[in-house]
Order: structure tokens, then sequence, then C-alpha cells
């Protein structure tokens, strides 16, 4: 099935970064582009500087579902993804454009067997147990379709794009969880992602920024939060100060301003000290820190999901 304006596609990529507009990109961001994106290359290239070019919007996973809303002659698709919430953007999902060849007919997959998600930080997908690699650095959240009994552990998945299946390492994947996690086992997915590259609208193990981490966590756990900040405090439970714990969020605004920063509770508080985990735009990177001054001061909310 061709794509088409009005239909769904999937990404048949490991990753496929979300752009504001075919025009916006950079000379450095070739290597996202294109029917193989080098994620890991285009963000070990960027400089401090470009780690937060505005031109990306985020980043959506391999199987993950658009609605296509517009396909120009030069290759570019006009998308909305369906599993990134954005209520204040659409309705419908966060709107940006891809590249068309990352694009491909949604999978047709039995829906009595219960998906898979990657738990691994990066796993590769290949043609044969044990063969040659045909997809590369799928990163932890991706959630597959498994097609098949496990050889010699060896997982055969189906991949949107390909007629037969591929195959992951057993160890690499875990079944799709059907119940709530607790908010800790959240935060130690988030944990594993310390000292990761901070890239302004990353959501994958390759580069990440404050929001991502929390979005990817939890889709680790099958649970859908929206994409940015903002929209993420809309969709959860305001807590007093206080009675935060580990894994809880915290919501961050200057005066008047709209919440620009979020971080994961990473302890309980103690007094006046408390802890995050979170993709750090001043630094450049996931770290754990007890909040600086300048974060108490713009702290505003503590959250639960």
């Amino acid at each position: 099935m061709e794509l088409q304006p009005g239909r769904e596609a999937a990404v048949r990529v490991p990753v496929a970064t979300l752009w504001s507009a075919p025009e916006a990109v950079r000379p450095i961001d070739g290597a996202a582009l294109g029917d193989t994106p080098d994620t890991a290359a285009w963000v070990a290239g960027m400089d401090r500087d470009q780690q937060v070019g505005e031109c990306v919007l985020s980043q959506l996973l391999l199987g993950e579902r658009v609605l296509v809303t517009e396909l120009r002659a030069d290759g570019w698709a006009q998308v909305v993804a369906l599993e990134q919430p954005a209520a204040k953007l659409d309705p419908r999902g966060y709107p940006g454009w891809l590249p068309t060849a990352q694009l491909t007919a949604p999978a047709e997959t039995d829906a009595s067997a219960g998906p898979l998600v990657v738990d691994a930080t990066l796993t590769a997908l290949r043609t044969a147990p044990d063969g040659p690699v045909a997809l590369p650095e799928v990163v932890l959240g991706t959630r597959l379709a498994p097609a098949g009994r496990t050889v010699d552990g060896w997982r055969p998945v189906h991949v949107p794009g390909r007629m037969d299946p591929l195959w992951v390492p057993e160890a690499d994947v875990v079944p799709l969880p059907t119940e709530r996690p607790e908010a800790k086992e959240v935060l130690a997915v988030a944990e594993r992602l310390h000292d990761l590259v901070y890239v302004w609208g990353g959501v994958s193990s390759h580069g990440i920024d404050c929001s991502g981490l929390v979005h990817l966590a939890w889709r680790r756990y099958g649970v859908t939060l929206p994409r940015d900040a903002d929209d993420q405090a809309e969709a959860t439970s305001p807590l007093a100060l206080g009675e935060e714990r580990p894994g809880d969020l915290y919501f961050f605004a200057r005066p008047g301003r709209r919440i620009h920063h979020i971080g994961i509770v990473s302890s309980e508080p103690q007094g006046e000290v408390r802890r995050m985990l979170h993709a750090c735009y001043i630094q450049r990177v996931v770290i754990e820190q007890r909040l600086p001054d300048y974060r108490e001061a713009t702290l505003v909310a503590a959250h639960r999901v």
C-alpha cells in the first residue's frame, strides 16, 4: 500500500526524527535523514549548540503509528504522531514532518499475540537467528509484534515494511506489561540512561531531552504520556510539595511563563533537600542531582502519574 494523505502509516526505521519543517533541517542533520538514518552518528556529530536546534520536535520509534496529512514531491510527509499526545498542538497527536522514506504501511499482525517491548538500551534485529544485522540500534521502549516461537535464544518479530520476520535476542525483549508499573520501576528505567547526551526533541537512547526522558521511561511499561512537559503536567495528578516519592515528577516554570522543564524525583525529600534525575539542558546530559538554587527558585509543582 502506498502512503496516502488521510491514512495511517508506520515508522520503518529504528528512530525517525520529527522536524518542524523540511526547510528547517541543517547540514549537520544529514545522517538523520534518508532511508537508513544513523541516529548515533548524527548525535555524535553535533556540537553543544547544535544539540538544541529547535528544528527538531520529537522522535518516533520503529513501528510507531502516524497519520499522514500531506505528501510532498520532494520526499517529505507531514504527519501526526498518534502515540505522542500533544493536546495544545493537535488533539490527534504531535504534528511535524518526516522523510517519506522512513515510513511504510502499518504491519498486519496477530492481535492475539501480546506485544513485546525492547528492554535493552540498544539492540539489533537480524535476518535470521544470529544472522546478518538488518536493523541496528533499535532502542529501549520500542514495541515489537511477536512472529512465532523462540529459536535458540532468538525471537522472531514482525517489522513494518518487511515481508519476513526479523530476529531479536530473547534477552533484549520482555512482554509489554498489562498492569500499571510502580513509579520506582519507571525511575529504574530512566536511571539506566544516566549520562546520556541531551538532545532537544530526543526520545531515544541515543540522545534525549527532559520530557522525552519521562515519556520514554513510561512508554517502556506501556503507559502513554504526552510528549511535552506542560502537557505532561496536565496529564498527571498534583501533590503537595513534601509528599512526592521516587518516580514522581517535578515541574519548573518562571513567573508568568508556562512549564519549561521536568525531572523525575529520585529520592524522598529530606526537609528542604530535593533530588531528581533529569535530562539537563544546561549540562547537556542526563544527571541525578540535588536541586540547585536556580531550580528550587522555579519549582512550581510535584505530580504523580
